[in-house]
């Protein structure tokens, strides 16, 4: 994926985040919060669990523009999958993210941060959404 593609995926993302709210019946919902203490980001992760499977994730707040398309990408990418498969594409993100070995296939979109080990500050906010929904994942499985 050339540059260019990745710069438009990430702005699409951002411009029309997917799964951006609060839901309409958040007692459906376990809420966590997630935020990097350097910076505005700090959004609110609504997830809706069902038999071990993620039926459906919301989230509101304020960040940055890597922080936001993230979101979007990952929270969709979720959506339907089981605890371990939600494991399974975190733990691949995380080490994407960190230059470790990492299923290429199993990001599909989120591989658009696959260069945000050169920017290291900004590999908080291409985790915000991640670090915040492992942590309300752990223990549910």
């Amino acid at each position: 994926m050339d540059n260019d593609m990745k710069r438009s995926i990430i702005l699409d993302n951002y411009s029309n985040a997917r799964n951006r709210g609060i839901p309409d019946n958040s007692d459906d919902y376990i809420m966590i919060n997630s935020n990097n203490q350097s910076c505005i980001d700090n959004i609110n992760i609504y997830v809706k669990l069902k038999d071990g499977v993620i039926e459906d994730i919301k989230y509101e707040g304020e960040a940055c523009v890597i922080a936001i398309s993230s979101t979007s990408i990952i929270s969709s990418m979720l959506i339907g999958k089981t605890l371990k498969e939600a494991n399974e594409l975190l733990g691949n993100y995380f080490n994407m993210i960190e230059e470790k070995e990492y299923d290429k296939e199993l990001l599909g979109e989120a591989n658009v941060y696959e260069d945000m080990y050169k920017q290291p500050s900004r590999k908080t906010c291409a985790t915000l959404f991640a670090r915040g929904i492992t942590n309300l994942l752990k223990g549910k499985e």
